[in-house]
């Protein structure tokens, strides 16, 4: 089959490698029909996440028709699925409370100690994102293996198009569960960090649970009239100072949360920023952590801090006296996809949420490495580029 392989910083490859089959009980395989590039994988593709190997399949946000199933996998050959980018048991103490991005059983035993030495602990398998999270081939291919097939993707009704739910997969679940772990109270003032596609997604939800204001911070034009068009004000961290404006808007008090939805590469001539960016470039640090500073800085006191934005190590300069003085919360971490998936299916066919919005580039698979090129150099226009196996030409 074809797969996108990561082969080193900035160089990926749609090459032929075998097709996958099935291992365990458990497994489904799916052919890929809609498979996206996810602002993470830039991460990958900037060289910014450790234990990547030359010839990792990459992509975790990916749907398409079951082809293949193992004697306990509950899915059907023909059915039409969603697969979540976090790969969890359904069984284990933390699958039991929901938390499947900390399933105890997502990663194989051999990729267990590298997850435990870099993080205390392992967390579930991820699709296509590195050996510390399992090292699974990801979906930017013509076919995947899917562990797990019995908990992980949810089964999508005749007659709705792909591109309506492709973003069950990742970034719609990601988008709503940092509203959600902002706990948006009727009337709050919500500030959101980066406009990229899960920014977006937490723009949208903010207001559905009940955000009377939002406002979006980037400094792509389009991304912010993306924003406007879901009832944001917005702030052009290029054009006014993003605290000052916060202040402004805010009556002196700060919003009442805060979302960072743009984490370990952020942008911006900021002081902080360019010492960040000195000290990873040099290999004395990972992380470019000015967003999440100021939106610590900015939040008013007593307020909630959520941070679904990436990050991959140590960082230093966090403000933890702020943080501690102002009496934030803070909640954190990768997406329990499969908890939400099927409320979230439900809003988009009932035309509560538009998840569409954002596709701006529509590529063959074998036009990956040029997807992600452009994705990596002009995000102004290029909002989200969905990858279809199979198609031939551009749309």
């Amino acid at each position: 089959m074809r797969a996108l392989a990561w082969h080193g910083k900035h160089d990926v490859r749609v090459d032929t490698v075998d097709d996958p089959g099935i291992v365990n009980p458990r497994d489904a395989i799916i052919k890929v029909t809609s498979t996206a590039i996810c602002g993470s994988d830039l991460h990958l593709y900037d060289g910014y996440i450790p234990t990547m190997q030359s010839g990792d399949i990459l992509g975790h946000e990916f749907m398409g028709e079951v082809v293949e199933v193992g004697p306990k996998s509950t899915l059907k050959k023909g059915q039409r699925v969603v697969v979540p980018f976090t790969i969890a048991c359904g069984a284990c103490y933390h699958c039991g409370k929901h938390q499947y991005s900390a399933c105890d059983n997502g990663l194989p035993a051999d990729n267990q100690d590298i997850a435990q030495e870099l993080y205390g602990q392992p967390m579930s398998g991820l699709f296509g994102y590195s050996h510390m999270t399992g090292g699974y081939a990801g979906g930017q291919a013509e076919y995947v293996r899917v562990p797990f097939s019995d908990v992980g993707p949810i089964i999508i009704p005749e007659g709705i198009d792909d591109d309506k739910v492709l973003f069950l997969s990742d970034i719609l679940p990601t988008g709503w569960m940092a509203a959600e772990n902002a706990e948006i109270e009727p009337g709050d003032t919500v500030a959101v960090w980066g406009c990229g596609p899960v920014g977006l997604f937490a723009v949208q939800s903010a207001f559905l649970m009940g955000a009377e204001r939002v406002i979006a911070i980037d400094h792509f034009p389009h991304r912010l009239e993306l924003a406007k068009k879901f009832g944001a004000e917005t702030i052009n961290f290029e054009e006014s100072e993003t605290y000052e404006a916060l202040m402004l808007m805010t009556g002196g008090i700060g919003p009442d949360a805060v979302i960072d939805a743009v984490g370990l590469e952020a942008h911006g001539f900021f002081v902080d920023n360019v010492i960040d960016q000195i000290k990873a470039s040099t290999f004395l640090g990972t992380d470019r952590t000015h967003s999440i500073r100021q939106a610590i800085f900015a939040c008013r006191k007593g307020g909630r801090v959520s941070m679904p934005a990436v990050y991959g190590g140590f960082v230093d300069k966090f403000p933890l006296g702020a943080f501690m003085e102002k009496g934030l919360t803070l909640k954190t971490g990768q997406t329990h996809v499969q908890h939400y998936m099927p409320g979230l299916l439900q809003a988009i066919l009932d035309g509560k949420i538009d998840s569409d919005f954002l596709i701006s580039h529509r590529l063959p698979l074998e036009d990956a490495p040029k997807g992600y090129k452009m994705f990596h150099d002009n995000q102004n226009e290029v909002t989200k580029v969905v990858l279809k196996p199979g198609m031939t030409t551009a749309a």
